[in-house]
């Protein structure tokens, strides 16, 4: 095959790869908001669309760990080739596709990671993988992050619900909480489109350096930046309303302070990690806080049993991609042929994937159908309920067959309270 067709054929790839990257990652920004109400649901993902557009411009230090950190460079340039590219990124997408038809928020970036290095493997051996950015900027981020966003997301949680104990007791007391939302909500979109927006700026960039097209080592030319932000703005926009399904209502029940808590410890740990080129999970991220956001706040359930899913989830995701991506490698060494028929299977396996889903469509008009905003979610006692009811009471005292609330207590019994209030850290 021609390398420019080759070329062009890979960026088509990695841009759908862009594509799915948004709709998978969406929740990530978005899942809260709308589970609190904060925003609603249509709202909210083309708010985060935007912001992903903005975000990719800010930042290519992501970029660079994988166009220049990754993959080793030899003698003859650098140690992948368009063919092995385009396989790894087959691998990268069939994964995406699996955990978003089952509600998984797992890692695209770790799909990326997974696919590239198992097509690597197979065309050049282990040596073509630096060891050392592996660990340094992937592993050790993917297992350390969603434990500091975790933990910053109990720390905030508690804080918020200790500063705002005197709103106890009172109908949708922490509201102001869901205007917070807005904000940090959006900075998380704006947060992931620095971070993951760039990983594919880097494969394409990664592509044209492997065939000569662009100096070794230098960053992704500004079109790369272009295309790559409004695939990821586009993919958002879809929604991946599977995954904010999950992330909303599938680990805890989120309210407007837990919401709050999550969205900023998740929005300062990608930022920081983005500063410094750490190619982390947004969506490990993400999901880390929310659990954090729900172990902080008194009397809140978390679903162990959707924890444990999301954390197979997660130890799959490398070797399973770098399987798949392996795969398409052997398929792709084969030329022309090879390059053919590993996009023919490619694009056979995501129809089949998309019109599985369409037998149980989730969507924006149910994602969240069983979401009440705060104000409802909570019983509150009201007094003038308690006096109305009390008053009753009183004018049927003396009434034949009828047992004043006077006589009641004398009893030894007591009325009985209905409107019973429930502790401000259920709200």
């Amino acid at each position: 095959m021609d390398i420019t067709y080759l070329v062009v054929l890979v960026i088509a790839l990695a841009l759908f790869f862009d594509f799915t990257n948004g709709f998978h990652d969406t929740a990530n920004a978005m899942a809260t908001p709308i589970a609190t109400g904060a925003l609603k649901p249509k709202v909210a993902v083309a708010l985060a669309a935007v912001l992903n557009l903005v975000g990719a411009f800010l930042s290519t230090e992501v970029a660079k760990t994988i166009s220049g950190g990754l993959i080793k460079e030899g003698s003859g340039g650098v140690l992948i080739s368009p063919e092995m590219i385009f396989a790894g990124l087959i691998g990268a997408i069939v994964w995406n596709m699996l955990t978003w038809l089952l509600g998984l928020p797992s890692s695209s970036s770790h799909a990326l990671f997974g696919g590239l290095i198992g097509a690597a493997l197979v065309g050049f051996g282990v040596g073509a993988i630096d060891g050392g950015v592996l660990l340094s900027k992937i592993i050790l981020p993917a297992l350390i992050a969603p434990f500091t966003a975790g933990l910053i997301a109990f720390v905030v949680t508690k804080l918020a619900y200790g500063l705002t104990r005197r709103y106890d007791k009172k109908p949708d007391g922490r509201s102001g909480f869901r205007y917070g939302q807005i904000f940090t909500s959006s900075l998380v979109a704006l947060a992931h489109g620095t971070n993951d927006a760039q990983k594919t700026m880097g494969v394409i960039t990664l592509t044209l350096v492997a065939v000569g097209m662009q100096d070794a080592g230098t960053g992704p030319q500004l079109w790369v930046v272009t295309v790559c932000a409004l695939a990821i703005a586009l993919g958002t926009y879809i929604g991946g309303w599977r995954i904010i399904k999950t992330l909303g209502r599938g680990l805890t029940e989120v309210k407007p302070a837990q919401g709050f808590a999550a969205e900023a410890s998740t929005a300062a740990t990608i930022l920081a990690s983005s500063h410094v080129g750490f190619a982390l999970s947004t969506t490990q991220v993400a999901s880390g806080s929310v659990i954090g956001s729900g172990l902080g706040r008194r009397g809140s359930e978390i679903r162990w049993g959707t924890v444990g899913r999301i954390g197979l989830g997660w130890l799959m995701t490398l070797p399973a991609a770098g399987a798949v991506g392996a795969l398409a490698a052997l398929v792709a060494q084969l030329g022309t042929v090879g390059v053919i028929a590993d996009a023919v299977v490619g694009v056979g396996v995501i129809l089949f994937i998309y019109l599985w889903s369409r037998r149980d469509e989730v969507g924006a008009h149910n994602a969240m159908s069983d979401v009440a905003d705060s104000g409802h979610a909570v019983r509150i006692t009201e007094p003038e309920k308690k006096v109305k009811r009390r008053d009753r009471v009183r004018q049927t005292a003396g009434s034949p067959g009828t047992e004043t609330e006077t006589g009641r207590q004398r009893g030894g019994g007591a009325l009985p309270d209905s409107d019973a209030t429930t502790t401000g850290d259920d709200k």
